[in-house]
């Protein structure tokens, strides 16, 4: 059973009027569990929005999205909470800047009583099950335990982020550009954090980034979108053997136009 289906998903922002924008044109997309797809594409190619539609921040005008085999086409963002986790661009966002690493951890493992103190030998026990699951990151975050997460480094508090939002098993993981913020070497890895939770949980995954050589090093499968449609989507060998040249003329030959994405980052 395919862990998301996006069937026919239609999106047009200010109908009715001369600027209204089709952000959505019929999109479909099967993913299964443990798939990792890239995602890039033009300036309003629709990337944001099919994400806000996935994770129910928006409302589609027609179609179909189902997670796990439930329908959630018009369940609100916080209902499929249990079932999807997002990580942004910013690194401070799905985190509590003040609070410690541990706290914020804690937070996502979700507490026994809404605000209520855990006796101290379960405090020990969950403070010694969050070191252990930081020092699995490799960031060095088990001796940074008691550190407000605002402190951290930008590598660092997307590190945190990654593990609040896969702590729980979601079925689905949607990375919105969350490397975009961070310097090269923080992002390389924050990338082999990102393949290998991915590849432990076997969690179904959307990825979109600016990065054409990242598209194709990281995930199984690259989807192309322009104009609110998904015009290309490779994967297996004829996605290995491609180079950010390679994508750039499939983006051409199936859009019909240049990719024009001012962020786009092309290096190999």
């Amino acid at each position: 059973m395919a862990m998301l289906e996006v069937r026919g998903v239609e999106k047009t922002f200010s109908p009715g009027i001369n600027v209204a924008h089709r952000a959505l044109d019929g999109v479909d997309l099967s993913m299964g569990a443990g798939e990792f797809a890239c995602v890039v594409g033009s300036n309003g190619a629709g990337k944001s929005t099919l994400f806000n539609v996935i994770a129910g921040s928006v409302t589609p005008d027609a179609g179909l999205v189902s997670i796990d085999g439930r329908n959630v086409t018009f369940d609100p963002d916080y209902r499929r909470a249990r079932v999807l986790s997002r990580v942004f661009q910013d690194p401070l966002m799905g985190t509590a800047p003040s609070l410690t690493v541990a706290e914020n951890v804690a937070l996502a493992l979700g507490r026994s009583e809404r605000g209520g103190a855990l006796r101290p030998a379960m405090r020990r026990e969950k403070r010694e099950l969050i070191a252990e699951r930081l020092r699995d990151l490799g960031f060095g975050l088990e001796d940074r335990m008691d550190v407000p997460v605002g402190s951290l480094s930008g590598g660092q508090r997307q590190a945190v982020t990654l593990l609040m939002a896969t702590i729980g098993n979601p079925c689905l993981l949607l990375l919105d550009e969350h490397t975009a913020a961070l310097d090269p070497a923080a992002t390389e890895r924050v990338l082999e954090l990102t393949d290998r939770i991915v590849a432990d949980q076997k969690v179904a995954t959307l990825m979109v980034t600016h990065d054409l050589g990242d598209a194709l090093a990281h995930g199984t499968r690259t989807l192309v979108m322009h104009d609110g449609r998904i015009v290309a989507d490779v994967s297996g060998e004829e996605r290995a053997s491609m180079d950010v040249a390679d994508l750039l003329e499939l983006f051409r030959s199936t859009a019909g136009t240049d990719l024009a994405d001012d962020k786009v980052l092309l290096k190999a």
